[in-house]
């Protein structure tokens, strides 16, 4: 009869023993998931995505620049450069000194133009040139001092709203003014608001 109760207490004491160790090994478990889950979730968490800004630098370099503007087959207008830069809106920079050599009809060069720096506006079809603008018409011997002048090939017109200096070799006459609209040879101008004039004897040179 001992011998029976003893092994009826060994048996449920095996049991009891196996029960905690079942136990045991369910909770390590359950805390092992946890924790998985835990990094899991930390891990999955969306970052917030950094704003990428656009680029509107430009997208091709081009050097030793040289346009040409013709009409019947005759050479209008040249355009040298030593750098140009264009951009994805097809507008360009020239960041270097621009010249510009305006024709007559029998191809002789009638106007000159020289500037610090320019800019083409694709969408406005306008040139505009920047610095110390010098312009200067062969045939009438006069010059056109600006900082800024704007070009239109298709209207063949040329004008600014920036302060402007006209000097006639011939008269040693100077015309100062505001804002200004002429042809594209400087055969013809209009000085919007004129300031003043200056008589020079024996006039200026070019």
């Amino acid at each position: 009869m001992n011998n029976a109760e003893g092994r009826i207490k060994s048996e449920e004491g095996s049991r009891i023993h196996q029960g905690c160790r079942q136990l045991c090994t369910a909770l390590y478990s359950s805390v092992i998931i946890l924790y998985s889950s835990f990094l899991l979730l930390a891990c999955g968490e969306p970052k917030q995505a950094k704003k990428v800004e656009p680029y509107n630098g430009p997208i091709e370099e081009i050097n030793d620049v040289r346009l040409l503007y013709s009409e019947a087959a005759m050479l209008k207008v040249k355009l040298t450069t030593a750098k140009q830069y264009r951009y994805v809106n097809d507008n360009r920079t020239y960041p270097k000194p621009v010249n510009i050599v305006f024709y007559g009809p029998k191809g002789e060069e009638v106007t000159t133009l020289q500037s610090d720096s320019g800019r083409y506006d694709k969408a406005k079809d306008l040139y505009t040139v920047m610095g110390h603008v010098v312009v200067v018409n062969k045939q009438k011997q006069e010059k056109l001092l600006t900082p800024e002048l704007n070009w239109n090939p298709i209207t063949k017109k040329v004008y600014t709203d920036k302060r402007v200096e006209i000097i006639s070799q011939l008269s040693g006459e100077k015309l100062y003014g505001l804002g200004l609209d002429a042809n594209q040879d400087f055969s013809q101008y209009s000085i919007r608001k004129p300031t003043g004039v200056f008589n020079v004897e024996g006039g200026p040179g070019l």
